[in-house]
This record gives C-alpha cells, sequence and structure tokens, in this order.
C-alpha cells in the first residue's frame, strides 16, 4: 500500500471531555430562543468542536477538478492528494474532452447566462433539442426542464398536488421530494421502504373514503442510502388499480445503467409506461440542472406556471445546457455502453474487495457503494482518519440514517482504476480497524 498506516492523532481523552459525539444535527433541528440568530451558536459551537477534533467531514473543498484523485484544501493549509471516491460523476464525463468543447462552442454561440426565466425568454435553440433528447431517451413526449435536480422534485410536486389532494410517498424518498410534498399537503403518508404491500394498503384506505380527489405516489429508480430498487412494473399497476399517478426519481440511475443509459426503467422494461419520471443532470451528465417528463402537454404547460423553482428561476445557463446534449450524446452511444461496463467492472471489484474483508455493502450494485460501519463514533473518528491519509469518501450519520447504520457512501466512475479501488478498500479497512479501537478506549474511559 502506497498511502501511511492511520495514526491515533485524536486524543482519546480530549474525545471524552467533548460532547460532540453525543449530539447529532437533529439535536439543533428545533432552536430555542427569542432571537432568531443568536439561536443558531449552538449549532455553530457544536460543528466548531467536531471540526476541532478533526471528525467534521463536510463543506470540504477541492483544489482540483472531481477526478478520480483530487486535491483536498485541508483545514490546516496542507494540500492532500486523495483517491476520490466522493463525487457523483458517475461516468467521467465530467473530464470528457466532448463535454469541454461543447462548453465552448455554446458559450461562442449563445454566452454564459439566459438571463431569463424560462417562462419567458430563457429557453434556447439548445435548451429545445436537450428536451428532446429526454424525451426519446425515455420514450416520452414532453419534458420540463429545471434548475437544478432539488427544484425539479421539489417544483413537480409542490406545483402539481394541491391541499385536498394525497401523496403517498417511500419513506426513504430523497430531501427535495418530501420537502416539496410537505410544502403542498399535509395529507401525506410515507410507507415502508419498497414495500408494495404498504403503498397498496395505504392506497386502498385512501381510496375508501376519498374518490373526489388526487393521489400522487412517489419513489426512486435507485435508492442512494441504500442502493436498492423498487419493482416500478408492479407499483405502477396498483396506482393504475386506485386512480394514482406513479413519481419515479431517476436521478441516480439515469444515464448510468441500463440500456442506452435509459436506467430502472429501461432496465424493468418500463420505458414510457411511467406517468412522470424526474431526474437530475448532477450524476451522470456532467453539469447541474433537472427535469420532469411526462405523456401529456398539459403537464408541462401548467408546471411551466405553477412550478416555481422553473417560472421564477433563471433558465439553466447555455453552458448547461451543452453539457447535458453532448453528455447525452455520448451517454446513447456505444462508448456510453463501454463507459456503463466499466463502471458497473468497478462496482464489482470493489463490493468484492470488501466482502473478501469482512466488510459488508448494502444493497445491490450501483454507482453508490454505501459500506457499513454501524456505530455513530467509529464512524465519526473513521472520517477524520480518512482525509488525513487520502481517501475522500461521504460519511452518513444519524439523522441521515437511522441511529446505529451509520455508513460511508463510495460513489464510483468509470474511470476510477483497479489500483485506486484496491488502495481505497485497504485505506479504509485499516482506519476502520484503528477507529473501533480508539471508539473502545473513549468507552472504556466513560465508564
Amino acid at each position: 500500500m502506497s498511502r501511511p498506516a492511520p495514526a491515533k492523532e485524536i486524543s482519546v481523552d480530549r474525545l471524552d471531555k467533548d460532547d460532540v459525539f453525543q449530539k447529532t444535527l437533529s439535536s439543533f433541528i428545533h432552536p430555542r430562543g427569542s432571537h432568531l440568530v443568536d439561536r443558531t451558536g449552538p449549532l455553530g459551537e457544536w460543528v466548531d468542536g467536531r471540526t476541532a477534533l478533526n471528525t467534521w467531514p463536510y463543506s470540504r473543498v477541492l483544489e482540483t477538478a472531481p477526478s478520480t484523485m483530487a486535491k483536498l484544501a485541508s483545514r490546516d493549509n496542507t494540500a492532500v492528494e486523495s483517491i476520490n471516491f466522493a463525487s457523483q460523476d458517475y461516468l467521467g464525463l465530467s473530464s470528457h474532452p466532448a463535454i469541454h468543447l461543447a462548453v465552448l462552442e455554446a458559450l461562442r454561440e449563445y454566452g454564459p447566462h439566459t438571463a431569463s426565466s424560462p417562462t419567458l425568454i430563457g429557453n434556447t435553440v439548445a435548451s429545445r433539442r436537450l428536451e428532446q433528447s429526454l424525451a426519446d431517451l425515455l420514450e416520452t413526449e414532453h419534458v420540463l426542464l429545471f434548475p437544478t435536480g432539488w427544484s425539479a422534485g421539489f417544483g413537480t410536486i409542490a406545483g402539481l398536488v394541491r391541499p385536498e389532494d394525497h401523496i403517498v410517498m417511500d419513506h426513504l424518498a430523497h430531501a427535495c421530494l418530501r420537502q416539496g410534498a410537505m410544502a403542498a399537503t399535509r395529507k401525506l403518508s410515507a410507507v415502508r421502504h419498497n414495500d408494495l404491500a404498504s403503498f397498496k394498503r395505504r392506497l386502498q384506505t385512501i381510496r375508501s373514503k376519498d374518490t373526489g380527489n388526487s393521489v400522487l405516489v412517489v419513489t426512486e429508480g435507485i435508492f442512494s442510502m441504500d442502493s436498492d430498487s423498487p419493482d416500478i412494473f408492479t407499483l405502477q399497476g396498483i396506482c393504475r388499480e386506485f386512480d394514482a399517478v406513479l413519481l419515479v426519481d431517476v436521478a441516480h440511475d439515469l444515464a448510468a445503467s441500463g440500456p442506452s443509459g435509459t436506467g430502472q426503467i429501461g432496465i424493468q422494461k418500463m420505458l414510457g409506461q411511467v406517468d412522470l419520471v424526474m431526474g437530475s443532470f448532477s450524476k451522470s451528465l456532467a453539469s447541474n440542472g433537472g427535469f420532469l417528463a411526462s405523456h401529456r402537454r398539459s403537464v408541462k404547460q401548467f408546471l411551466s406556471w405553477f412550478g416555481g423553482p422553473h417560472i421564477f428561476s433563471n433558465a439553466l445557463s447555455p453552458l448547461q445546457v451543452g453539457r447535458v446534449n453532448a453528455a447525452l450524446e455520448i451517454v446513447r452511444t456505444r462508448e456510453g455502453d463501454l463507459l456503463r461496463r466499466q463502471a458497473h467492472f468497478n462496482i464489482k471489484r470493489l463490493r468484492a474487495a470488501f466482502a473478501k474483508r469482512g466488510v459488508k455493502c448494502l444493497g445491490e450494485p450501483s454507482n453508490v457503494v454505501p459500506v457499513s460501519v454501524g456505530d455513530e463514533t467509529v464512524a465519526k473518528i473513521m472520517s477524520g482518519l480518512l482525509e488525513k491519509i487520502g481517501l475522500l469518501t461521504n460519511l452518513v450519520e444519524f439523522p441521515g440514517v437511522p441511529r446505529g447504520k451509520s455508513r460511508f457512501r463510495f460513489q464510483v466512475m468509470a474511470t476510477h482504476t483497479p489500483e485506486q479501488i484496491d488502495d481505497a478498500v485497504e485505506v479504509f479497512c485499516a482506519c476502520l480497524e484503528v477507529a473501533r479501537e480508539m471508539a473502545a478506549e473513549r468507552s472504556l474511559n466513560a465508564r
């Protein structure tokens, strides 16, 4: 292994004196106090405490492009060359020469800025071409663009659903979907993850009492915390049985998997059959932005006026549109197929290497590989060790996942090398062993 072994650089005695391991972000969700600004102070003190202990792995700063190797600007001003499994550039297209060329061409043709909402004059010929390309890929007829993937999820739900309507949502659905639902109606039901029987029971209950209002059912193609997928065929059938509409968020699987990059909808042979498909460009398509695809022009027209993030935001930059158009061209060619195959090879290699060392990876193979750690204290200590030694991966802790279910999300690119994968697993397992020893010492000292 080319990287140094992790050292116990955090004092166990110091860990015992700090309560940063006892509290979580959820401890600060409902601050108390009469002054709106002053009451944010306890959170700031907690973040500062974790930062001082090198256990705050968020809001990090890169000095380089987010490629498979990236230079992290560390807090002590020493740049760390790191293996990067923390970026969601699943096909590695952000560094593709054709993507860079497309940005330059878009800059020359349209300039850097739309300077208008898409409801006014923010659209370009290129953005219309992007809408059509997405519609062709998903075998739908109409696509509406949003400035971010988050705003596509939030804006679609908040724009379509009214207070008297119902939403039935997988309880692991993304925050943009949950917040859009909470903004739209109080008649929101979160059902057990990927449990078709729970979906059906809830729809039966709703329709036994209310046949006059609408019901939206929400799920995802790939759930990024658990790396698993719903049975889209059966769920769509349940929706039709109870006169409900299905929305599938394909942010993590579109372009990254499936025939011609059609994700789980393509894998499950549901192209053209899902009511509403929402997605993001920020994972495999080398840009920001998002979209909603539907079979009805009226849905696009309705959301162009009532989907707040669409009408009240400037349209996607021509540079972003150019990137996505170029990325989609690659995705649908033989090169795209080769990149997906390479990514799948890398995913299998990573998961197999962890399995060989007795470390559990959750879910099914996808570009997101959740590596289970469990204990929050171990995970927090690990986050500092990994950063110091030069491995970037994303810690997910409570309340992002249940207590005792902490994990690190490895986000695998097609462009990772076998050596980078093997090195990353070796570093991770070494840090896990040290972190467990430190957590055990801390627990003994606390008795």
